[in-house]
């Protein structure tokens, strides 16, 4: 027994200091694959030496004699502050994610390889300018300088994520910046997953009318009956059940999958004959996926050569070296997404007596056919085997399920823009930096393919203007679909006609009203002759842009602007709200204190009240008292905050009783359904939050998701790669903070909001704003991974000047990059 206690004690003693020692030099190690403040370094593409300055925000100054030399220092300093984010974007769209993540990410992985998306990415490249090619070169060899340089005595050459999961990047390749790019493609896309939710809506039996008020349309669309999509798809009816595939999702989520990842935005522009100082206002904010580190990451280009510097600042995606928000000395731009339908799923008919083959207009066709192999950490390879057809890659039946809304014998084809080999979008973007002007601006464009995006354009002679470039199907006027649900593929009438011309495509110049704002709703008016989309947005913040910058005739000014990016009036609410506790206001049992607190308050989403998570939870239970009997499985995919749904039915504008909850014997009212979904709201709050009300806020539940891939999924790593902040804003505010109903553990966070914002003031350009949500580093050993997000949350900015008189001063180190 002694000699057992001297063992434990020496074992004390001894061994526990030497295993402190050695996890302390662990994460010294790791904290030293933080990329030194200054450094030299020979790169062998080079032209000329680049310099690149940090100012104490983390921001580069990256300057150099030529554009390429300055796409090199770009990707040196993308590769230096984010070489994870990019690996995960690029492993991503080769559909290689379960090399990294295991067996969670296998039906990700087969999505994208089932759509081409990289094959497709190495074909544009091949395709892109010579110049353009020469631009994208540069970038990767300033990528593989970094990951290739010699590393540090007693650090880790590579960050934490890499040596965590024991991962050595391969060289960058120039079509990975390609599909880089492309993969903003698969974040924005959303009309498939409209599509398969009206599919599963027939499914389930439900009529077009009834489709129509679960997704509807803007009231000005004036668009042609949706036709029986059971008749049409020969579709059976019933009752689903919910697959396993279902059930346990992937943790590594395709926004493409799910609605509260889908971007939105807000941008508007102002003349100077509506401005205080005579010159255009542009601002932009664009509402993304919140993650960590944040999707955009603030630079600032300087090109020297010439008779005069050429300045580009604003927001980059690491992986990419296009500088897609932002501005040069005579221009500013930003970008709001126009949610164009460029995605039609199309059902194909299999051959009964040869499954190799399917229906088309001239009989039966074979599928192309290429067997991929997915390698899985941990676990065993998965060979399955991808085919397209004549209109695109056959979805995997996994995805949104949609195989279990099939009808027998058939398949799901996807024909997408993104897609295209010819996508040479790179140019369009590049050849943008040369404009000086709104109208090179728009000409530049003309190369632009996919994500199509609302631009709004000002330049330094005061001229403004929008357009919406990309390639936008053309559909036969026969097809009464019009892209809102899949089509049948053996029948001609549903094929793609052709593409709206360019010069076709929404443009405006110096309208007289002196301003354009877009927020994602209709940007065409009824004369316009093309179908852009029939599933626009809700126009709730269109309606706020208006009333705050276009049609308010008090001279505009920077703090205007700044004061409309920071609004959180939900016009949705004012207008549902009284609606809802009209309904349920004297009941016998109602809560009557949460009545009265949300008939009193003022619809304002602010951080710091109750009343917002009151509302939140009480519109939440009310979706789920009243559609969730109906639509059973299809409901969750379909379960978000939707005003103009709620609206309607309790106006009582529906055919159908929705309300009435077909599981009782009983019939419900709306008034019914709210009451009790009332009580459950306020029983929720109470276990989540505690019995004090007052205690409870918005801003603690709504905090911004900030969610690291993958180590959000792993509790000891997530409170060390996640960046959560309290955050104001709802689903219908300008300052947007989407939230995540369906989820039960996380149903009000801020899942998607303002990922970036920027306000150019052509008074002083030097003046202009800028924020992303996390920081400029993506390591967490770094003061600059999170020290944008409380700034952010109160909607505070910092200025990129282009002056070096202005930025030399707050330098805190130097990297020279000189030609090898």
């Amino acid at each position: 027994m002694r000699r057992i206690i001297k063992a434990l004690v020496r074992f004390i003693f001894v061994a526990v200091p030497l295993l402190i020692v050695a996890a302390g030099a662990g994460v010294v190690w790791l904290a030293r694959s933080l990329p030194p403040v200054s450094g030299t370094l020979q790169v062998a593409q080079l032209s000329e030496t680049v310099t690149i300055a940090r100012d104490e925000n983390g921001v580069p100054h990256i300057s150099g004699e030529t554009m390429n030399d300055v796409f090199a220092g770009l990707g040196f300093a993308h590769a230096q502050d984010r070489l994870w984010q990019m690996e995960v974007v690029r492993i991503a769209a080769q559909g290689r994610l379960s090399e990294l993540f295991g067996e969670t990410t296998v039906d990700s992985d087969i999505w994208l390889r089932s759509m081409g998306l990289y094959e497709a990415a190495k074909q544009s490249y091949h395709l892109l300018s010579d110049e353009t090619r020469a631009a994208v070169d540069a970038y990767s060899a300033g990528i593989n300088a970094w990951m290739n340089r010699d590393g540090r005595t007693f650090a880790s050459k590579l960050p934490p994520e890499f040596v965590i999961l024991s991962h050595t990047p391969e060289p960058w390749e120039p079509a990975h910046t390609v599909a880089a790019l492309k993969m903003m493609s698969v974040t924005l896309g959303k009309n498939a997953a409209d599509e398969v939710m009206r599919l599963s809506f027939a499914r389930l039996g439900y009529s077009s009318q009834d489709i129509d008020e679960l997704l509807p349309l803007l009231p000005d669309d004036n668009a042609p009956p949706l036709p029986d999509l059971t008749e049409l798809l020969e579709l059976s009816s019933g009752p689903l059940q919910v697959s396993e595939n279902q059930q346990a999702r992937d943790t590594f989520v395709l926004p493409l999958e799910d609605e509260t990842r889908k971007g939105a935005s807000n941008n508007w522009v102002v003349s100077g004959a509506r401005t205080e100082s005579g010159k255009p206002i542009l601002a932009n904010d664009p509402h993304l996926s919140l993650s960590a580190p944040s999707i955009w990451y603030l630079t600032h280009l300087r090109v020297e050569a010439g008779e005069g510097a050429r300045n580009f600042i604003g927001a980059t995606t690491p992986g990419s070296p296009l500088v897609l928000l932002g501005r040069s000395d005579t221009l500013a731009w930003g970008l709001t997404n126009t949610g164009s339908d460029v995605q039609d799923i199309f059902i194909e008919k299999v051959n009964p007596d040869n499954e190799e083959e399917y229906l088309t207009p001239d009989g039966w066709q074979a599928f192309g056919s290429k067997q991929e192999t997915i390698k899985i950490r941990g676990g065993d390879e998965r060979v399955f085997t991808r085919r397209w057809t004549r209109h695109g890659p056959v979805l995997p039946p996994t995805y949104l399920n949609i195989g279990q809304y099939l009808p027998e014998n058939t398949v799901a084809a996807l024909q997408w823009v993104a897609l295209a080999p010819d996508d040479l979008t790179m140019n369009a973007g590049l050849r943008a930096l040369e404009a000086t002007t709104v109208e090179e601006f728009q000409a530049a464009m003309s190369s632009y393919v996919t994500p199509m995006q609302s631009m709004v354009i000002a330049d330094a002679t005061g001229n403004i203007g929008l357009i919406a470039p990309g390639r936008v199907p053309i559909r036969d006027p026969d097809n009464a679909v019009m892209g809102r649900a899949p089509v049948p593929g053996w029948d001609a009438t549903y094929d793609w006609k052709g593409s709206i011309p360019f010069s076709r495509l929404p443009r405006e110049n110096n309208p007289p009203i002196g301003a354009i704002g877009t927020a994602n709703t209709k940007i065409v008016g009824a004369d316009y002759p093309y179908l852009l989309t029939l599933d626009w947005e809700e126009p709730w913040r269109q309606d706020r842009v208006d009333e705050l910058i276009v049609n308010n005739r008090t001279p505009q000014t920077f703090a205007m602007s700044r004061d409309a990016q920071a609004d959180v009036l939900s016009l949705a609410f004012t207008e549902l709200g009284p609606k809802m506790v009209a309904l349920v206001e004297g009941r016998d049992g109602v809560d009557v204190a949460a009545v009265a607190t949300v008939k009193s308050w003022d619809h304002e989403m602010v951080r710091e009240s109750n009343v917002p998570l009151i509302f939140m939870a009480w519109l939440r239970e009310s979706m789920i008292g009243i559609y969730g009997d109906d639509l059973g499985p299809a409901f969750d995919p379909w379960f978000k905050a939707r005003g103009n749904v709620m609206i309607n039915v309790l106006d009582g504008k529906t055919q159908r009783d929705w309300c009435d909850d077909g599981r009782t014997s009983e019939k419900e009212s709306c008034a019914d359904i709210l009451a009790t979904s009332l009580d459950r709201a306020i029983a929720d709050l109470k276990e989540r939050y505690g019995s004090d009300r007052d205690s409870w806020s918005w801003g603690a539940a709504h905090q911004s998701a900030g969610a690291h891939s993958p180590f959000s999924q792993i509790p000891v790593l997530k409170s060390i790669f996640d960046v959560k902040v309290d955050s104001p804003g709802g689903p219908f505010t300008l300052d947007r903070g989407s939230t995540r109903l369906r989820s039960p553990d996380t149903p009000f966070i801020n899942a998607s909001g303002s990922s970036f914002r920027g306000i150019y003031d052509f008074d002083d350009l030097d003046k202009s704003t800028y924020i992303q949500t996390t920081g400029q580093s993506g390591n967490p050993f770094s003061r600059h991974y999170r020290d944008f997000a409380v700034p952010w949350s109160n909607v505070e900015s910092i200025t990129i000047p282009a002056n070096p008189a202005l930025y030399e001063p707050n330098v805190v180190g130097t990297w020279q990059l000189t030609p090898g």
